[in-house]
Order: structure tokens, then sequence, then C-alpha cells
């Protein structure tokens, strides 16, 4: 009898054990950007802790999320970079542990508001307009002028997705900066953003993933591209161009760590969010591909050269807007429906 028990709990083990003994693994964004973690982050955390990490890269969206958590122990993923509205709903759906901020260096390291009940701040980017200046040396001045395709020929790279370009749109028709919320708050407001959208949508080319954009804008395919502010500066680095960014009307975006629910690395994933959010490892971060961070003394130590370059410049901050995760929680799935009809015709 002993010994059929010994045979069963043997064989219970093994049928368990891939799912509990599957290395931590982390998720960001693939490309030159997850590149530049892996140097600044992820290998040294591997050297110092002796931790076995392995990477995935996705491009965004809540529904991969919920799909992710819906798999059970088939869900490969544990510790994620995300956008501020996945944060967000992700954490009012249970998709994500709840994070002891003491566990991970405390409020105070970070910025003001970048902690959240599932969240540590990853990267503080802004999203722009960037154009190549060897064509074109004076460049837009305004969303307007990207929206206007007489004044500049060509076609323009929009991130696939209601997010953002509604934003843009708005600004191209005339709306403040500080007003794109309010008038994007009503029907009257998203019809206009998207007859904006409608003025250009033959000139249109639709990116999915965080490298098209530069590589679209490189090969001249496109006059204009929506980008992350760091994807400019990594190619001109990579490849001696003189890409340049639009700062005017560009959006912050504030991306975040989170924990995906029922991860059996939860103990490693808190070690591995503790590290990336140190001092000592952040203040490298901006230098390499011109993003902000969330530590407020590695912000302090930054050169002020380098520092009046980042998207949290007094001065970018003054010209962009703040994205607002509140509004897409609440108009996603209906925006992404109207977006989805809209781009089909």
């Amino acid at each position: 009898m002993m010994k059929h028990t010994v045979v069963a709990v043997a064989a219970l083990l093994a049928a368990i054990a891939p799912a509990a003994a599957r290395d931590l693994t982390v998720v960001s964004w693939g490309g030159v950007f997850q590149d530049a973690q892996r140097e600044v982050y992820f290998d040294p955390f591997r050297e110092e802790t002796g931790i076995p990490l392995a990477e995935d890269s996705w491009d965004g969206g809540i529904g991969v999320l919920r799909t992710k958590i819906e798999a059970g122990d088939a869900n490969n993923w544990d510790v994620v970079e995300v956008e501020a509205e996945e944060e967000a709903l992700g954490c009012e759906e249970g998709l994500f542990e709840v994070i002891d901020p003491a566990l991970v260096g405390g409020v105070d390291q970070y910025i003001e508001g970048s902690v959240t009940e599932c969240g540590v701040p990853a990267n503080i980017a802004a999203i722009v307009a960037a154009y190549d200046g060897a064509v074109f040396p004076e460049g837009p001045q305004s969303w307007a002028d990207v929206f206007d395709t007489a004044k500049y020929p060509g076609k323009r790279a929009f991130r696939s997705g209601p997010k953002m370009n509604l934003e843009f749109a708005l600004m191209a028709d005339g709306v403040a900066p500080a007003d794109v919320y309010t008038v994007l708050s009503t029907p009257e407001g998203v019809d206009r953003a998207f007859a904006k959208l409608d003025s250009i949508k033959d000139d249109i080319v639709w990116w999915t993933s965080g490298n098209q954009p530069m590589q679209l804008l490189g090969s001249g395919e496109v006059a204009f591209t929506t980008t992350y502010n760091g994807r400019v500066a990594a190619a001109n680095l990579e490849n001696s161009r003189d890409f340049r960014i639009m700062w005017e009307g560009g959006a912050l975006n504030v991306d975040s760590w989170v924990i995906l629910r029922g991860s059996p690395n939860k103990d490693n994933a808190i070690k591995l969010l503790d590290f990336l959010g140190r001092a000592d490892r952040q203040v490298e971060w901006p230098s390499k591909l011109g993003y902000g961070v969330g530590n407020v003394e590695a912000q302090a130590q930054l050169p002020a050269e380098l520092a009046e370059t980042l998207p949290t410049s007094p001065e970018h901050l003054e010209a962009g807007i703040k994205i607002d995760a509140n509004f897409w929680i609440r108009n996603i799935d209906a925006l992404n429906e109207r977006f989805a009809s809209w781009s089909s015709q």
C-alpha cells in the first residue's frame, strides 16, 4: 500500500512540476527597447541574483492579458510591462497581483502618483510625431501640419487603434491639448475626431509593433509617423539618420510593471520589481533611448543636458498632453469597435 502511495505522489508531483518549475518570465515591447532593457536591467538582475530570467515580448492589449489569465497553468508570463489603461483596467478586473510597495522600494522612491495598487513605474515615454530632417528641414510644428498632406506630401504611419489617434486628430482640428478629453467625452467630439482621420484616411499606413514606425520612415514609405520618442533616438544612433521629433502635442505615457495573477514565481517577481526600480539601475536608462524614469533619485542624478531632452523635461511636459487612462477604461471597447468598423470601410 505504501509503495502505491509513494508512486501516486511521485506521479502527481511530476504532473504539476512544469507549472511550478518554469523560469521567471518578463514581458516587454521587444526590439531595440527590450534590447536596452536587457542591458540595463535584465542581464544585471541575472548576474546579481542568479535567478534565471526568461523573456518574451508583446504588442499590448487588455484582451491578451485576459486570455493569459484564463489559460491558468498554461500561462507562461509573470512580469509584464503594460500601458496606463491596461494597468488600471487589469487591476480592477483582478488580472494582476496586488503589490506591497514596501517590498519594491516604497512609494516615496517613485514620482508622485506613479505607484498603484498593482503596478510600479517601468518607463515614461512620449508618443510623438517623427519625421526625416533630410526631407523636411523645417518639419511640422503642430498636428495640423501632420494632417496637412498638401503642405507635407506623403503617407502617415499611425498606430492601429483609436487610442492617441483620436486625440491627435482633435488637436489637428484645432482643439487645445487641455480640452482634448473634454471634447472626446462627447459623441460630437468622437465624430469630429473620426471625421478628421477620415480626411487623410487614404494616406494612412497602420503600424502594429514598436519596430515598424522607424522602419517605415527610414524606407521613405511614409513622410511622418507616430512613434515612441526613444525609438527615434535609437534609429538615429544605429543608422546615422537625421530623424527628428515634433514634441508639440506629444502624449505622455507612463508604463507600469505588473505581476499576472496566480504567478508561480511571485516571490522572484517581487525581487525583480525591486531591482528594476532601484536608482542605480534607472539612472542608466535615459541615456540608452531617451525615455524618462520613475525613480526620483535617479531623475535627480541625470546630467542637465540629458534631462532636458527627455519627455519629462518641463518644456516637453508643457507642450504635450497626458494620456487619460480613465477615459480609455470607460470607452476602449466601444471605440475599438467603432475604429474597427471605420478602418475596414
